[in-house]
């Protein structure tokens, strides 16, 4: 009943804020969108600029895909109050990992381990937080990890352009500036973790440069 609950408030999440915000509000055009995976166990991987990011990835889901979709965040910001990881956990879905956690005994991917045991949709952001406006930082090896842990789980690059104009780091009102979303092809878990690191950069920049072909077209 718990789980019904929750799947429904996810789903209202998605009609009420997610999809009225990117599709009216902002306006957002799909690079390869059949590669986006609609079933787990699959991790999702993104670039992130913005706290726009979720609500982005989100909107490119189906209404009914959207319980099974879950993006792993900070819980240090997201659970903040108890009000805000109330919020976090139940309607948005947030999977909390804590930041800074590598030299504690606990494994802070404990959360999305059970989540892909689950057959959930990880959506993970591997620069490890919000970088600078429409710049890619360094890729954490943390999905290197993930993947290795299901090797069976495609990994499925998404690279997305403007929401970093939209709504930068201390911004609190996104401006309506128009999204560029393009979605790799996926790959799967390599034994050699630096091989492994190289090519998924080389799918996020590869990505990176269709957006801007996305911006010509358009």
């Amino acid at each position: 009943m718990q789980s019904r609950i929750r799947a429904l408030l996810r789903m209202l999440f998605a009609v009420g804020i997610a999809y009225p915000v990117v599709l009216l509000w902002l306006g957002i055009h799909v690079r390869h969108r059949e590669r986006l995976p609609l079933k787990g166990p699959a991790i999702v991987a993104a670039n992130h600029n913005s706290h726009l990011d979720i609500l982005a990835l989100l909107s490119l889901f189906p209404l009914l895909s959207i319980p099974q979709v879950q993006p792993a965040a900070a819980a240090d910001y997201f659970f903040k109050t108890k009000l805000l990881k109330w919020f976090s956990l139940n309607v948005v879905g947030i999977i909390p990992v804590v930041r800074g956690g590598a030299g504690s005994e606990a494994d802070p991917l404990e959360a999305c381990y059970r989540a892909l045991e689950a057959g959930k949709v990880l959506v993970i952001f591997p620069e490890g937080t919000r970088g600078e406006p429409e710049r890619m930082a360094e890729l954490k090896s943390g999905i290197w990890h993930l993947a290795k842990r299901f090797p069976q789980a495609p990994v499925v690059p998404i690279y997305m352009h403007g929401l970093g104009k939209s709504m930068p780091k201390g911004s609190l009102i996104p401006v309506p500036f128009f999204i560029k979303v393009a979605i790799g092809r996926h790959l799967f878990w390599t034994e050699n973790k630096e091989t492994y690191m190289t090519d998924l950069r080389g799918r996020m920049q590869g990505l990176k440069q269709k957006t801007h072909v996305i911006s010509e077209e358009t």
